[in-house]
């Protein structure tokens, strides 16, 4: 089941300029001239699954997966504009959380030494999205949806994780993950 709903922002900014005799503009504060929509979000997904793939591939063919790690890094993460990024990923146990660049990039394709294996080495063949929910901020400025994704491994199994991203737009006019946490199912045995 897709969900898509926008949340509702008080416009306190608005009213407070109005109580003051002040004219509010038509785009208040804060306000996005390009609000993010469920379909960019889609396609976000989209992007960063082939690109999960995409490193799996280079590192296959013995090429340079670290270069084409740190490239997806740098294009659906928000690091380089100088925000918290909140990186949680799946396999991460000892260094649950990534703060920076290097971490991710050690997360995807692993540091001798490290709990981290190069998760986007395994390779995998496809990833794939079911998103239950798509949240847009009522100013457009962040989506966050959740869900689950599969990732289909060189044998054809699947591998089914949950997620949760956010995104926000970057300079660029792209959507970048703000927010990232994905864990395996629960399992009660």
């Amino acid at each position: 089941m897709k969900k898509t709903l926008m949340i509702s922002v008080a416009t306190a900014g608005a009213f407070a300029l109005a109580a003051c005799g002040e004219t509010a503009t038509s785009q208040t504060e804060g306000e996005a001239a390009n609000p993010i929509t469920a379909e960019e979000v889609a396609a976000a997904q989209q992007a960063w699954g082939d690109g999960i793939v995409a490193i799996g591939q280079v590192f296959t063919d013995e090429g340079d997966y670290s270069a084409r790690a740190q490239e997806h890094i740098d294009t659906h993460y928000a690091y380089g504009d100088g925000q918290t990024i909140l990186f949680k990923p799946t396999l991460a146990a000892e260094d649950q959380f990534r703060e920076t660049t290097e971490e991710a990039l050690s997360y995807f394709v692993g540091t001798e030494g490290t709990e981290d294996g190069g998760f986007a080495i395994a390779p995998y063949t496809a990833v794939r999205w079911e998103n239950n929910g798509t949240v847009i901020s009522e100013d457009g400025t962040m989506a966050v949806a959740m869900g689950n994704y599969f990732f289909t491994g060189t044998d054809g199994n699947d591998t089914k994780v949950e997620y949760s991203f956010a995104y926000e737009r970057g300079d660029d006019g792209e959507l970048d993950i703000v927010l990232h946490h994905s864990s395996l199912p629960f399992s009660a045995s």
